[in-house]
């Protein structure tokens, strides 16, 4: 009974040292060995092989990309404007053995480092500029951020800027400025149509008191040529040609007075050449 025991515990002994001396390692993974508490080495996929009780695999870490999701926060452009921006981050870890004793926990480390570059280059943008350059504080990031990281035995593959707007007190603002704006310019486009109605309407009036002016000038030729003419064919007759001049201002005159609103008799003369011949004589 004693030997069977002691069997038994030799065969558990012997089997968990081949376990520990053997160490399969998954493609994607790296494992960093310790030896009596100090770095050793870091195997790489496939079969290895360990010295039982002394080696023992201190951390396990994927050679895959990772993805780093950056929080959302709140950042203040150089022109006062509050913004909210997140990102997210490609890395890849190349060397195991500095990434776990070259910083306490490097995912922390790295969304840190991506928060604080972001809240710095944003700051020293315009809000329009912000909202409008994403390569160029996708690029900067990156830049800022690869040296850094490099000494923990990482690489930044890629950076992108997930979302960058305005906060919602930024955007009430910018929706009630807009307002302004599009009632400032409706005011503006009513003010120049109604100053274009006024000048079309006077370049009217002066068009038409052209016209008017030019139509009496046309009349008082024509009224100098009838004069002359009449003048000519009775010449030989003495005052009747100053007679017939007077006469035909008397008679259109009567027909005015006549055709207005407010006349409501008028008197004519019995006769009607004497009448005339006496506005001669006074004259």
């Amino acid at each position: 009974m004693g030997s069977l025991t002691t069997m038994i515990v030799l065969t558990v002994i012997i089997l968990t040292t081949i376990s520990l001396a053997v160490r399969i390692v998954p493609q994607g993974q790296k494992f960093v060995i310790q030896r009596l508490g100090k770095f050793h080495s870091t195997l790489t996929p496939g079969l290895n092989m360990l010295i039982p009780y002394v080696d023992q695999v201190a951390y396990k870490l994927s050679t895959k990309d990772i993805v780093l999701d950056i929080p959302s926060q709140e950042v203040i452009t150089h022109d006062n404007a509050v913004i909210i921006a997140n990102a997210v981050a490609y890395i890849n870890i190349v060397s195991p053995e500095e990434a776990v004793y070259g910083v306490e926990d490097y995912e922390i480390a790295i969304r840190n480092l991506i928060q604080t570059s972001l809240r710095s280059i944003i700051g020293e943008m315009s809000l329009d500029d912000a909202l409008s350059s994403r390569n160029f504080i996708k690029a900067k990031l990156k830049e800022d951020i690869s040296d850094d990281i490099a000494g923990w035995g990482i690489i930044l593959k890629t950076v992108e800027i997930q979302d960058i707007k305005p906060s919602i007190t930024m955007q009430q603002a910018m929706e009630e400025q807009a307002a302004a704006e599009r009632e400032r310019r409706a005011a503006v486009t009513k003010a120049e149509g109604e100053k274009q109605a006024a000048i079309l309407e006077a370049d009217g009036r002066l068009e038409a008191s052209k016209r008017d002016a030019q139509a009496q000038i046309e009349l008082a030729k024509g009224q100098s040529q009838a004069i002359h003419q009449v003048t000519q064919v009775l010449s030989d007759k003495g005052e009747l040609p100053v007679l017939y001049l007077l006469g035909d201002k008397y008679v259109d005159s009567i027909e005015k007075m006549a055709s207005s609103d407010n006349a409501k008799t008028v008197v004519l003369p019995a006769d009607l050449l004497a009448t005339v011949k006496g506005m001669l004589s006074k004259t």
